[in-house]
């Protein structure tokens, strides 16, 4: 299945993208794709409601507004230097384990959302991930039955302001957690919709211009090892959200770097998992 969440902002409804790629209302059996969702086998319930009510659901104009295709993940965990690429064009070493921090769930906004840029930013930078979203609780799991705990898959846009984030000392968080810098989708796909995610596609322009195109086999940490050992440290609960990295081609990359601002245009995708189109825009107090 393709988990859609659809209208104006803040007052999102839950649907489906057909096989047949028709957009529908599942409202009429769940209120909100959320944790109590995921945690009550809602995806197992919903893929049975819709043999029955597919046919008869309202349907969803396609200029309708997409949000995040989760509502209020309780955590977005991020890994940093992922891909080998990165690292190296971030000068930094390839990680031994896993690089974590989280982006504040305040920063989540709807794939093709126009992205805020932050007062005072000077630095504000894109990065193309894969996110894993959890199914169910999970804590000590281990890495072959990690995939047991996984939901399914969707696009991110892990925006970044680097002052923020390097210059700045302390923790990486401050740099990640900007309002709109979290867009997500356009849909939840469902494990059953990807064939095999650690040979996935992703890219990225800025303004028609390609600056990543990498691919999901080059992950240093793959998505069972991430969910087992995140679970190691903490527990992981439905709706929960792994972003697991970027490949190279980041604006800090560049020498010398290449940094957003206002009126540009980012347009990115991951194979099977659609593409979302987003407009920088200046913060106004």
């Amino acid at each position: 299945m393709k988990l859609i969440r659809f209208g104006e902002a803040g007052k999102e409804k839950p649907g489906v993208i057909t096989a047949a790629g028709k957009r529908i209302d599942v409202s009429a059996f769940v209120q909100n794709y959320d944790e109590a969702f995921f945690a009550g086998d809602g995806l197992s319930r919903l893929a049975e409601w819709l043999k029955q009510n597919e046919a008869s659901a309202p349907g969803v104009a396609d200029g309708v507004r997409l949000g995040a295709p989760v509502h209020k993940p309780g955590k977005i965990i991020c890994i940093g230097l992922n891909y080998s690429d990165h690292a190296r064009e971030s000068n930094m070493e390839v990680p031994k384990e896993p690089i974590i921090f989280f982006k504040a769930s305040s920063a989540v906004c709807g794939p093709n959302d126009n992205i805020i840029i932050p007062k005072g930013s000077e630095k504000t930078d894109w990065e193309v991930e894969l996110a894993v979203v959890i199914g169910k609780k999970a804590s000590y799991v281990s890495e072959a039955e990690a995939l047991d705990y996984v939901a399914g898959y969707m696009l991110h846009n892990d925006y970044s302001e680097r002052a923020f984030q390097l210059e700045r000392s302390g923790q990486w968080v401050k740099g990640k957690s900007c309002d709109t810098f979290a867009p997500l989708g356009p849909f939840l796909a469902t494990k059953d919709e990807i064939e095999d995610v650690n040979k996935l596609r992703l890219w990225l322009k800025v303004n028609e211009k390609m600056m990543q195109d990498g691919s999901t086999s080059n992950l240093v940490f793959g998505i069972p090892f991430l969910v087992s050992y995140l679970s190691q440290f903490m527990s992981l609960l439905p709706g929960d959200i792994i972003s697991t990295g970027t490949p190279a081609g980041v604006g800090l990359g560049f020498k010398p770097p290449v940094y957003l601002k206002p009126g540009d245009t980012v347009e990115l995708g991951i194979e099977g998992l659609g593409a979302a189109k987003q407009q920088l825009v200046a913060w106004q107090g």
